[in-house]
């Protein structure tokens, strides 16, 4: 009797054991001081944090990595058609600047090319063989030498259709031998440089076969004119 007594007694106290073994965090509160508030998910619901949205799909790693090269490829190729575009545009503006670098130099002698050319026409005029004549016609002839072999070419269109991008219509008169919108003469030659136009031809542009009472009041118009002036 005895020992099944004491066996009894021996069992609540096992027991406490069990209960404070299995409850570790009440008894770190207890020994603490604190209180200590534990929550448990009951049922399976989402927290708080991913209650708003679904999560997203995770892809395949082999696709998002096929993905991830198809873009990388696309920036590659457009980088590399700008990088080709920009050195075709540097390559077209270098050859432009030095194909054009001597076009301020060359319009500046223009006008005296113009004076040199009238004073070849004067001496002329007065004995084709004198000494001054042939020294002026040479010295002439080494300009026009020099121009042509950096790119200056003259403009005469003496017989040709009037264009305004090339040409600079001074007068118009009426014309029995030139049809209408044709150039009649050429005051002053133009000027390229390669396929840059460096100046206009100063032209004068038949208006067609006009009557004798239409020369007659361009005749008046223009002596009034000179009346005015």
């Amino acid at each position: 009797m005895t020992e099944e007594t004491l066996h009894d007694t021996d069992e609540p106290e096992n027991a406490e054991g069990d209960t404070e073994n299995l409850d570790p965090v009440n008894q770190g509160a207890a020994d603490d001081g604190t209180e200590v508030e534990v929550k448990v998910n009951v049922g399976g619901d989402a927290p708080e944090g991913d209650s708003e949205g679904e999560p997203e799909e995770e892809l395949d790693p082999l696709e998002k990595a096929g993905r991830e090269a198809a873009e990388w490829r696309e920036r590659a190729m457009r980088t590399q058609a700008e990088l080709e575009n920009f050195r075709k545009r540097m390559t077209r503006e270098r050859g432009e600047a030095i194909q054009y670098a001597n076009a301020r130099l060359f319009e500046s002698l223009l006008p005296i090319l113009d004076n040199f050319e009238m004073g070849l026409k004067a001496a002329r005029n007065e004995s084709e063989e004198s000494m001054i004549f042939q020294g002026m016609n040479m010295v002439f002839r080494q300009v026009q030498d020099f121009l042509q072999d950096n790119g200056v070419t003259a403009v005469d269109p003496e017989g040709e259709v009037f264009d305004p991008n090339l040409h600079e219509a001074v007068e118009q008169q009426f014309s029995d031998e030139v049809e209408e919108g044709r150039i009649i003469a050429v005051l002053r030659r133009g000027f390229r440089l390669n396929e840059r136009l460096l100046r206009a031809a100063n032209v004068i542009v038949s208006k067609g076969a006009g009557s004798e009472e239409n020369s007659a009041e361009s005749g008046e118009q223009s002596g009034e004119g000179g009346g005015d002036a």
